[in-house]
């Protein structure tokens, strides 16, 4: 028998009438805007799914606006989200996709414009209960949740790059509690998605990206 948490019955503390729909979809768009590479200019949201039939009545469209801006779902100002996105000069929308069937039904993909012609393009899913995975990140297959303070290491797969990770991780006292690499094919792109027990000291980055094999290191706190 299944362990049953309470959050699993009252579910989360949250604006909105939706778990999935409000919870869960700002869950997604707030790790993207953890994981932007520089300041957000503009951001694309395409909808499957129920997400795509009933984003504007369950307050979907304000809760993935809400967070990009780095709200929190309990933030009061989810309602306006529009207004702040407005006031602060980032641009959105939203494409529904109601022909493609073979996908989750609380699916959004996320493309985010930056500053210096810089992008980033995932999939998230909303899961119920407010819970959300990031599928895929710059065409690759991956799995993150943002329920672990997060380090995530973009990087070319070869031989000692994970060996150099993990030293650096043990150098500064982190306990790793769950790692996972993925890869676009051997020797192509990887990502490592490495989960914490604590916070991560922000200094772990320049250390990473010393190495001629790592693209980019970033960290996604614990949401």
């Amino acid at each position: 028998m299944n362990d049953i948490s309470m959050f699993d019955i009252i579910g989360p503390n949250m604006i909105g009438p939706s778990s999935s729909h409000t919870a869960g979809a700002l869950r997604i768009a707030h790790l993207a805007g953890k994981l932007a590479p520089a300041k957000i200019l503009s951001v694309t949201f395409t909808l499957y799914g129920s997400f795509a039939w009933t984003y504007r009545g369950h307050g979907t469209d304000r809760a993935l606006v809400g967070g990009i801006l780095g709200f929190l779902p309990d933030d009061e100002r989810i309602r306006d989200s529009f207004q702040y996105a407005d006031a602060a000069g980032l641009k959105y929308e939203f494409i529904e996709n109601t022909t493609e069937k073979d996908i989750h039904p609380n699916t959004v993909d996320i493309l985010l414009h930056c500053e210096n012609n810089r992008t980033i393009e995932l999939r998230g899913e909303s899961i119920g209960g407010g819970n959300a995975v990031i599928r895929r990140l710059n065409g690759i297959d991956i799995a993150l949740s943002g329920a672990y303070s997060t380090l995530i290491v973009h990087h070319k797969d070869k031989k000692g790059v994970l060996a150099y990770i993990t030293t650096v991780c043990s150098g500064i006292d982190l306990n790793i509690a769950f790692m996972k690499v993925y890869r676009k094919a051997k020797g192509d792109s990887a990502y490592a998605i490495i989960e914490v027990d604590s916070d991560i000291n922000p200094s772990i980055i320049s250390v990473l990206e010393c190495h001629d094999a790592i693209i980019n290191a970033t960290i996604v706190p614990a949401i």
